[in-house]
């Protein structure tokens, strides 16, 4: 067993932040010696040692435990994920040490493409693998192919308008890897299919309140509610950006105001617009 100050000595990581581990339950110690101390065995390190892979992308310390407490992920499960999401940050630093090295030689190409051919490919090849067989279906239907279909996705993905849109979902995600880590990982069909269900009841409950307050605790109840289940649909630790960017289509594009109108009702689009700004506001 380790003291909280042997602790720190292993792992760099200070007395202070051991305890503010202990008091959020991130990192509990094993047990507490006669006088009160911390002690932490092997399995207490271990768990550290993960929060310290996750605290490498920047992760929210709440979000940290929210996933380690998750009875479906066991610690391989975890670990495996860890692993992926470290390998697309080695592969990014990888090309960034690689672009700097072509700027000292003289041969920097200026390339601001937000995903390269290879991330490209790779993405592609991720959608095809978690298409289910009547999508498969319809797109050997209208490319004849697999192979035509994901070289029209590549030559397509190319094209500077995508890069743009790929460099607002970068935005949302928060940086490049955490983007390539949701598409090489996407929730499963039906449970992609239960939180957009989830969200539609939500816009529903919304629409209803129309005319209600938009800073009331009744309506950001339901937009914090819009939030917590986005996070989970789109995996992504913050979905300010993306909700925001959400809420300007629904008050501006005319498109847009047209579909959610329509389907939740007049005036609906503008309403949970205004509900959503003033939630993050």
């Amino acid at each position: 067993m380790r003291t909280v100050k042997d602790v720190s000595k292993l792992t760099g990581i200070s007395v202070r932040t051991l305890h503010y581990y202990d008091e959020i339950g991130l990192l509990k110690p094993t047990s507490c010696s006669a006088a009160g101390y911390r002690l932490y065995d092997d399995k207490a390190l271990e768990r550290l040692q993960q929060i310290l892979f996750f605290r490498e992308f920047d992760m929210p310390l709440l979000e940290i435990k929210a996933v380690m407490e998750n009875p479906a992920l066991d610690r391989d499960t975890i670990l495996r994920s860890q692993k992926k999401m470290l390998q697309l940050k080695k592969d990014r630093l990888n090309r960034l040490i690689s672009s700097i090295d072509d700027i000292l030689k003289g041969e920097n190409e200026m390339d601001f493409a937000m995903f390269d051919k290879a991330e490209i490919e790779e993405m592609c090849r991720t959608i095809v693998e978690n298409l289910k067989e009547e999508e498969l279906a319809g797109i050997t239907g209208e490319y004849g192919n697999l192979e035509n279909f994901q070289k029209h996705f590549v030559e397509n993905a190319s094209d500077p308008s995508v890069q743009e849109n790929f460099k607002k979902i970068v935005e949302w995600y928060g940086n490049k890897d955490a983007a390539m880590n949701a598409v090489k990982n996407p929730n499963g069909a039906e449970v992609v299919q239960a939180y957009q269900n989830r969200i539609d009841g939500i816009y529903h409950k919304i629409a209803d309140k129309k005319g209600t307050d938009t800073a009331s605790f009744e309506i950001k109840s339901l937009i914090g509610e819009l939030d917590f289940v986005s996070k989970q649909l789109y995996q992504m630790p913050d979905v300010k950006k993306l909700m925001l960017d959400m809420a300007e289509l629904y008050l501006n594009d005319e498109s847009m105001k047209k579909t959610m109108d329509a389907r939740y009702g007049e005036g609906a689009a503008e309403y949970i617009g205004e509900a959503v700004k003033e939630f993050y506001k």
